[in-house]
């Protein structure tokens, strides 16, 4: 059961309203071992946020990252790619997917909701 929830890059607050209503009435937010963490931040600092996340959510626990198929932008060529603001962020988010894929403290699954959204359990 999920006590302890932390969520970083808050656009229009849905989400942390999700998070914050599935918690049991002793549930927290506090620093300290996290269960859950939700990162929906600037995508250019999504390898940093990992970083960090990793040190705050417990053995067992979930990170979940927002956006990460960034509009279907990660599955075309950069030259492909024409809107500046997807073309701004791109190369972040198929740098970060990369490194997700490869990083051994984590086991992760890329889901094609929404816009993406990977899960990362953290293994130690």
């Amino acid at each position: 059961m999920t006590k302890k929830t932390l969520e970083i890059g808050v656009f229009t607050g849905y989400s942390l309203l999700t998070t914050a209503l599935t918690l049991p009435e002793d549930g927290k937010g506090e620093e300290g071992s996290f269960d859950f963490v939700f990162v929906d931040a600037y995508k250019s600092d999504y390898l940093k946020f990992h970083e960090l996340t990793l040190k705050l959510v417990k053995v067992g626990g979930i990170v979940a990252y927002d956006n990460t198929l960034w509009y279907g932008s990660v599955a075309q060529s950069e030259i492909e790619v024409v809107e500046d603001l997807i073309k701004r962020y791109r190369n972040f988010v198929v740098e970060f997917n990369s490194f997700i894929a490869a990083d051994p403290r984590v086991e992760s699954s890329l889901l094609s909701i929404g816009d993406g959204l990977t899960l990362c359990r953290r293994l130690y």
